[in-house]
């Protein structure tokens, strides 16, 4: 293997590959693959646990928000190479809409904000493929009433639609969906991709017993069907720690979706608005279609601590971090029977799990509730049509984790969406691609390779665009307010 101008270990292409999960990260990679003249050798195999599209997927909704406004200046270019192509054949045929985007916030939670709007003002006046058009551009909205006219909302909402910001024309929404059922097509229309349906048990190790590093060669499905690859990619989204020990690393939480049922003329009135995002609550809302309003919070979000068994070789249990975190804790016992050590972790809780979780606790509801209230009235008691909670799979920093497994050879893991993944469908394939064969930039590398360290779950600082309380459990907040689950 030979060093690269990046700084970074150039390595082979391999035979084979197995990608485990057909979210953002896997369907798009396995996509870029096909389309990689390097990999024209070689076989592609995609599995995911349910046929496609998994309905509690996270990337399966009606609408994300694509934006470059970050206060990160990576993320923000790499979102404004993707809007190019959001813009192209990515968004054709009303996938992607470009309704524009009102970041806002309160006192105390400017930063953000402030830094974002630097970041798409620098990236307009010099990149090639800008933030904002020139004939839109980007207005500074330094008042609450600003604010409530260029979002279009209620003039009494403040408190829910911010004190100052600005709105973004170049900005817009993509249907989740639609984008991730056209992406699909594509990749089967290349015939390179062979796409399995099974739910993945554990990963195949080689020389496990007594290796502490031994060598991934696959993984094992629940109907016991093996897949075997030269290089497994691990894209299962907040489902990873059930594959992976990633307790201070990476953890699931739950986010709140609730979408209310619109008139037509509602939905010709409220579908010209641009989406609002409040980085001091996290709440935000996104113009409706097909006459249904979603109305979301992005939060800290719920754990759902679970006891899974120890996903790795035994050998790699004793430099296992045991304080990683007080929600996700090290909890290493032993069953009576296969004496199999266990470890307890967040995971998610849908509409699929046994049993299934189809609603979202009061806490949530009313959050949502008092949000849609303030910014549009009428609306205030009509009932929800459905809610839905939406996993994440959340990193300290905020950052994506794309990177070759530091311990176990043949094992890469592209995962670590923490909620803004979805915009970078478009080029985030091709990023992971050159992560595999190690040509990724060195900015990226650094953000998104393993750090080594293991962050109790409480401190996590993410990228400063979260709200709300923390440590809220689901199964307790579920409990509360005489709210229904089967949880």
């Amino acid at each position: 293997m030979a060093s690269n101008e990046q700084g970074s270990t150039e390595r082979p292409i391999p035979s084979s590959i197995l990608i485990i999960g057909s979210g953002v990260f896997g369907l798009s990679t396995a996509y870029s693959l096909c389309n990689n003249p390097s990999f024209k050798d070689t076989s592609i195999t995609l599995v995911d646990r349910h046929p496609f599209p998994a309905p509690d997927g996270a990337s399966i909704d009606c609408s994300r928000i694509v934006r470059a406004d970050y206060a990160d200046p990576a993320y923000a270019a790499l979102a404004a190479s993707a809007q190019t192509l959001w813009r192209g054949a990515w968004g054709a045929d009303n996938r992607y809409h470009e309704s524009g985007l009102v970041l806002t916030a309160s006192p105390g939670r400017e930063a953000y904000v402030a830094a974002s709007l630097a970041n798409v003002q620098d990236l307009t006046a010099t990149s090639a493929t800008p933030a904002s058009t020139p004939s839109s551009g980007i207005e500074v909205l330094p008042t609450p009433a600003a604010i409530q006219r260029a979002a279009g909302v209620d003039p009494a909402s403040e408190a829910a639609s911010g004190t100052t910001g600005y709105f973004n024309a170049a900005a817009g929404w993509a249907d989740a969906e639609a984008c991730m059922r056209w992406l699909r097509s594509q990749a089967e229309a290349l015939n390179r991709v062979r796409f399995e349906t099974g739910t993945v048990t554990r990963l195949l190790y080689t020389d496990s017993n007594g290796n502490a590093n031994p060598r991934v060669a696959g993984a094992q499905l629940s109907d016991a069907r093996t897949l075997t690859a030269e290089l497994t990619v691990l894209a299962a989204g907040a489902w990873t720690p059930s594959l992976l020990d990633t307790r201070g690393i990476l953890t699931a939480t739950g986010q709140v979706l609730c979408y209310v049922p619109l008139s037509a003329a509602e939905q010709d009135r409220l579908g010209a608005l641009p989406a609002l995002l409040n980085m001091s609550t996290g709440m935000f809302v996104i113009p409706p279609a097909n006459r249904v309003l979603k109305v979301a919070r992005h939060a800290h979000g719920y754990l759902n601590p679970v006891r899974v068994p120890y996903p790795e070789p035994l050998a790699a249990s004793a430099s296992c971090s045991p304080s990683a975190s007080a929600s996700a804790s090290a909890d290493t016992t032993t069953t009576t029977s296969a004496r199999t050590p266990t470890i307890t972790t967040s995971l998610p809780a849908t509409a699929l799990s046994n049993p299934p979780t189809t609603t979202v606790p009061p806490e949530g509801q009313a959050a949502c509730r008092a949000f849609l209230a303030a910014l549009h009235p009428s609306l205030a008691t009509r009932p929800w049509s459905h809610t839905r909670i939406c996993w994440y799979a959340d990193t300290p920093r905020g950052d994506f984790l794309i990177d070759h497994h530091p311990k176990y050879a043949g094992l890469f893991v592209a995962t670590g969406g923490s909620g803004h993944a979805f915009k970078f469908l478009p080029v985030i394939g091709a990023k992971v691609v050159e992560c595999i064969v190690g040509r990724l930039p060195e900015e990226l590398r650094r953000k998104w390779g393993w750090s080594g360290e293991r962050v109790e779950e409480g401190t996590w600082v993410g990228d400063g665009s979260r709200a709300g309380r923390r440590g809220m459990v689901l199964r307790e907040e579920m409990g509360k307010g005489g709210g229904k689950s089967r949880l």
